[in-house]
């Protein structure tokens, strides 16, 4: 049986383009960049072209970008680094909201374990918040804005560019967890007034285990890693040359389609939400309006999502109850409880992510596989025969 791959945003299908420059530079660019030797100048050659390459589609500069092993590293290097650059002037104040990724969440509780103060600002019923909301929480202490472009679960866009220009008017380091966004939205670091933004490579098709943080010139974070010179002596240790080339080769790839992909999967993404809100007591989570092209997150009241999960991979559908970095967890999403859904609800949802190698036949297929399963896993459910029966 061919799975229909629909966890896109929990990690992404290496692409051709991605594959074949990756596989380049093992083969032929294995030299270490830090080397004085020909093979050497090769890598490091690479490296630097790699590097004009994210900085070019972030309307950045090259020496604004340091490479990570991730997106979670860049995330804690980029909240870590500002608070305690903060913490020297005096300002151990954060904000963020109550719906980020856990690698800002769980650094920003470790930060209150140190003595900072974290303002959470509470989003809607959509998954989204205004600018005035940061401007209300921004105050003389504050050393750093830390918000998400787009949601990981409910894939709701943010308000990024309203938000940098009020930070930016405060005096105040905004950073954006980028990592659901890049290579599928448009990112200018520049117009959109940001200091600090993290990226991975494995959410637009490149490899795993690389990813990007920007850092705007003149923010002089502390060293993530201390040792020899490589990122310019901010992140020590010899750079994975391959898999750094490979993001740079998806990303181009990426964003040099986006607008022609970006219609192709809003299109399928419409017909699947269209499809699931046929289904009686269901919704759709996150903003209508502000949402990243390939992401559908739904609720089914009455059965719990684990059922769900297994039920599509059985007839050979991969989707996500939340994010991948949680999927161990009993608990309902924070996101979704964010929002404001309640447990029982909370408990029944489904994330299915569209990526560059989704078709409209798999959305027939999920739209026809589905209702059934659904239907299914309530007919079992004691939970949705006290709901039928009123008692719910």
């Amino acid at each position: 049986m061919n799975k229909v791959y629909m966890d896109n945003a929990a990690t992404t299908r290496l692409s051709e383009v991605s594959m074949k420059a990756t596989i380049d530079a093992m083969e032929n660019v294995y030299g270490n960049p830090s080397s004085m030797h020909g093979l050497g100048h090769q890598a490091a050659k690479a490296l630097r072209e790699a590097r004009q390459v994210v900085a070019d589609i972030l309307n950045g500069d090259k020496d604004e970008v340091y490479f990570t092993s991730g997106g979670s590293e860049a995330d804690n290097w980029a909240i870590r680094g500002a608070a305690y650059l903060g913490k020297k002037k005096g300002k151990t104040h954060l904000i963020t909201t109550n719906f980020e990724h856990h690698a800002v969440l769980h650094t920003m509780a470790a930060l209150e374990k140190e003595g900072f103060t974290v303002t959470y600002i509470p989003v809607d019923e959509k998954g989204m918040i205004t600018s005035e909301q940061v401007k209300d929480a921004i105050t003389d202490e504050t050393a750093l804005v830390s918000i998400m472009t787009a949601n990981n679960e409910i894939g709701s866009i943010l308000p990024v560019k309203e938000i940098g220009a009020i930070c930016k008017d405060k005096g105040v380091l905004f950073h954006t967890d980028a990592v659901q966004a890049l290579g599928h939205i448009p990112m200018d670091v520049k117009d959109m007034s940001i200091d600090m933004l993290s990226a991975s490579g494995h959410k637009f098709n490149g490899p795993k285990g690389v990813g990007v943080l920007y850092i705007r010139k003149g923010i002089r974070l502390p060293n993530l890693i201390e040792g020899g010179a490589q990122e310019r002596g901010r992140r020590a240790g010899t750079e994975n040359v391959p898999a750094i080339i490979g993001m740079a080769a998806a990303l181009k790839d990426a964003s040099d389609n986006m607008e022609k992909e970006n219609a192709r999967l809003s299109k399928m993404r419409d017909r699947l939400i269209e499809g699931i809100l046929k289904m009686p007591y269901t919704r759709i989570n996150g903003s209508l309006e502000s949402r990243l092209p390939g992401n559908v997150n739904a609720c089914f009241e009455g059965i719990e999502g684990e059922a769900l999960l297994l039920s599509l991979d059985f007839v050979g559908i991969c989707g996500s109850s939340g994010s991948a970095c949680t999927s161990g967890s009993l608990d309902p999403s924070h996101v979704l409880l964010a929002i404001g859904l309640p447990h029982e609800i909370a408990h029944g949802s489904l994330r299915l992510s569209l990526g560059k190698y989704n078709t409209e036949d798999e959305v027939d297929y999920v739209l026809d596989k589905l209702p059934g399963i659904v239907e299914r896993l309530r007919d079992m459910s004691p939970v949705w025969e006290k709901m039928m029966k009123g008692d719910k």
